[in-house]
């Protein structure tokens, strides 16, 4: 999903048109990790971009999204751009020394 967004609706008000830009969002992850996996892979990953135009995009991380439209909203800007693309991905073990760490810390 390549996108602008806009805040902008003739009959709907700010606060609803960024609900209704989440929602879509939402909608579309969760129909992208709905789709049968390849084999070899654990589960389907997202790369992220957002940004004021497509230009000046950066990445950001899938549970990210909510928060800069949020962000968006409150800055006050018309349109912005949400790249959400989709690639399978395999999970990774953490190396030994970190799980060691991590039950130390605890």
């Amino acid at each position: 999903m390549k996108k602008t967004f806009s805040f902008s609706h003739p009959k709907k008000k700010r606060p609803r048109v960024v609900e209704a830009i989440k929602y879509e969002v939402k909608k579309y992850i969760k129909r992208e990790r709905n789709k049968t996996l390849p084999e070899d892979v654990d589960f389907w990953d997202f790369d992220c971009r957002y940004g004021a135009d497509e230009l000046t995009c950066g990445m950001i991380h899938v549970s990210e999204i909510n928060k800069v439209i949020s962000e968006a909203d409150v800055e006050g800007l018309d349109t912005f751009f949400l790249e959400v693309l989709v690639k399978p991905s395999v999970r990774t073990k953490k190396p030994k020394e970190e799980k060691e760490a991590e039950n130390f810390l605890d």
